[in-house]
């Protein structure tokens, strides 16, 4: 099965959640591939690259937002563990971490704890370069602002909401990235 097949699984070709979903994906993906271009010094496996991009918000239909089309029961920020559990059993455990790591500059087990956040007690934090370079591509796009990419300086402020420690590793990516 391909990264389109398993879109169009969960995903009604057509529909408005389909069409912001490929829109914010096609989005992050060429931002990545483009980080990916620009850093050849980086060891970068540009096709899971590629593939993960895709996929990395596959669970947000499982979710309830529905100014974006989603009419699921969950909150939004379970989307990423949410997305995967469907990777892992559509078996693409290793695109599956992707979708589960990229919230924010990824979701610390303290930060989900302290914030009693609805989510597995586990780390959930970008590890391999290509997981951390499509967790920074995401945070230039929205899903409810198709079309338009943040600021850096937009992207600190959001994430300053969460504490020092979110803008502390979005300032070191933009050294590495861009």
């Amino acid at each position: 099965m391909n990264t389109q097949s398993i879109i169009n699984k969960y995903y009604f070709p057509g529909s408005q959640l389909f069409n912001i979903y490929m829109s914010h994906a096609e989005e992050v993906k060429n931002k990545a591939l483009r980080i990916a271009q620009n850093h050849p010094e980086l060891p970068v496996d540009t096709q899971f690259l590629e593939e993960a991009t895709m996929l990395h918000d596959i669970g947000i239909f499982k979710t309830y937002a529905p100014n974006i089309g989603c009419e699921g029961s969950m909150p939004y920020i379970c989307h990423g563990y949410l997305g995967r559990e469907l990777l892992d059993a559509e078996g693409f455990p290793k695109h599956g971490l992707v979708s589960e790591r990229h919230t924010g500059v990824g979701l610390r087990l303290e930060d989900i704890v302290n914030n009693k956040l609805p989510l597995p007690h586990r780390d959930m934090i970008p590890i391999s370069i290509e997981e951390k370079i499509i967790c920074f591509a995401d945070k230039f796009f929205s899903k409810s602002q198709v079309g338009r990419e943040k600021s850096v300086k937009t992207i600190r402020e959001e994430l300053s909401k969460y504490g020092t420690y979110q803008v502390k590793v979005f300032d070191e990516w933009c050294e590495l990235f861009l």
